[in-house]
């Protein structure tokens, strides 16, 4: 059997609320991840806040939201997160989110073999139909890694995003298990 958490780049993992506090609350210090990752503007929080919202989070126990920390498999170095939430297990349906914070990685087919490895354990251990996402219209390397991973264009909202004084799109995407399958027969 196959470690399911493990790609040809990276790992998925579990990290304390320490760790990830320290890890977020540096990469949230740079400002162009936080405008990809997030719509709203970006805050600086300290450790201590990112420390208790994960702890908060991870009491919670949400049978809706499986976390996952990215590591890389060459030097185990924390690089990023990836998760699915809002999981409707009656459609079996489901909602991708990833952040690469660390930028010497970005690039360089970190996030793609991460997206590879979470829609593996969506589709085949969740036994999901279908996985969605959404993505700022101006981050044009992120729309090419979810298109390599094999998510389709499915619609947009219509200059939703503000930035530097312009309107931007925001670009829904979804694949399918049998549009994942057929790309992932061995």
């Amino acid at each position: 059997m196959d470690d399911i958490f493990r790609g040809n780049l990276i790992r998925l993992s579990g990290d304390d609320p320490q760790t990830l506090g320290e890890a977020f609350s540096r990469w949230n210090r740079d400002s162009e991840y936080a405008r990809l990752l997030d719509s709203e503007p970006p805050k600086m929080k300290s450790i201590k806040s990112f420390k208790d919202w994960f702890e908060k989070e991870f009491e919670k126990g949400e049978e809706f939201h499986y976390f996952f920390t990215i590591r890389s498999l060459d030097d185990d170095q924390l690089i990023g997160f990836i998760g699915l939430f809002g999981i409707q297990w009656n459609h079996g349906s489901g909602w991708v989110g990833i952040g690469l914070g660390e930028r010497s990685y970005w690039g360089k087919g970190y996030g793609t073999d991460a997206m590879q490895v979470i829609l593996r354990y969506a589709f085949r251990e969740l036994n999901l139909f279908r996985v969605n996402l959404d993505v700022f219209e101006y981050n044009p390397r992120a729309i090419r890694s979810y298109e390599k991973a094999g998510f389709k264009v499915e619609g947009r909202e219509r200059k939703v995003i503000q930035r530097d004084g312009k309107r931007w799109d925001m670009i829904l995407m979804g694949i399918l298990r049998d549009e994942w399958e057929e790309l992932n027969t061995n």
